[in-house]
């Protein structure tokens, strides 16, 4: 299995992330992606691959063709690595939020 540092660094190339983000707006194959991109069959092929290997892409077979979807798995792997990051934000936010709320504020009567 990949891992999150997989899958970013698939991610730093611009038009492999460009190719990433056409399979998740919908299943492709090779030729179809390489019509819609300024690049070549055999480098969509390559750039497929790169994503494949790194757990962002899956591929099944229809008559002669690969058709390539996003691998929920993988992303779902990348997404817990980010929500992480959210998850320290908010706490932060909240330790902060209770840093700067004074203590023996007296509470209006609005507040009851």
């Amino acid at each position: 299995m990949a891992t999150y540092g997989e899958a970013l660094t698939a991610l730093a190339d611009p038009t492999r992330r460009l190719v990433f983000e056409r399979v998740a707006d919908a299943p492709s194959s090779v030729t179809a992606l390489a019509a819609e991109l300024p690049v070549s069959r055999p480098a969509v092929s390559q750039h497929l691959r790169v994503l494949k290997d790194a757990g962002l892409v899956a591929d099944r077979a229809e008559g002669t063709r690969r058709i390539y979807s996003v691998d929920p798995q993988g992303v779902a792997g990348l997404r817990d690595y980010l929500d992480g990051f959210w998850n320290r934000s908010l706490v932060a936010f909240k330790r902060a939020a209770e840093a700067s709320a004074p203590e023996n504020e007296p509470r209006s009567t609005d507040d009851q």
